[in-house]
């Protein structure tokens, strides 16, 4: 597996009007630039998840006897990561001991969502939102359930 650099090119973003209209497009242009950028469809996230890789894939990579993340559940992560609809927040990315890849939308102590990846093509979800919890396992075959697209969808709104 090699790493994967995209590089969005810079438009310039100007405005020929001098209306509230014409300040509200640019306005808007700009937001949804960000939100583009910084969304799972442009590479950094998959540049992540190999650095987590690169870093977790021998065994006690921990010091605690941890065991490797296999290139099959990297595999699963990436192929999870581009389920996702355009414009989804990136998540962070790490590993667990036992070997998962786990990804987390975090927006505040209150609105977090933690999805680990088995080798085994199961998701093991955990929410917090508000004071609402949400956890459960459930299958992965290439797409993303309604009920965890919900909560990404929940946790990341601004």
């Amino acid at each position: 597996m090699s790493a994967i650099t995209v590089q969005i090119p810079s438009l310039p973003i100007s405005s020929r009007g001098w209306s509230d209209a014409a300040d509200f497009i640019s306005e808007e242009i700009t937001k949804t630039r960000k939100k583009l950028e910084d969304s799972i469809s442009f590479g950094q996230p998959l540049n992540e998840l190999y650095q987590v890789y690169q870093e977790c894939r021998n065994p006690d990579w921990d010091g605690y006897n941890a065991y490797p993340v296999l290139p099959d559940t990297v595999s699963l992560a990436g192929e999870f990561l581009s389920s996702l609809p355009l414009g989804t927040p990136s998540p962070s990315f790490g590993a667990e001991p036992d070997g998962h890849i786990t990804m987390e939308w975090h927006h505040s102590p209150f609105r977090t969502l933690s999805i680990s990846i088995s080798p085994e093509k199961k998701l093991h979800f955990a929410a917090l939102i508000g004071a609402n919890s949400y956890y459960g396992t459930e299958n992965f075959y290439g797409e993303i359930s309604r009920n965890i697209q919900d909560l990404i969808n929940r946790v990341s709104k601004s």
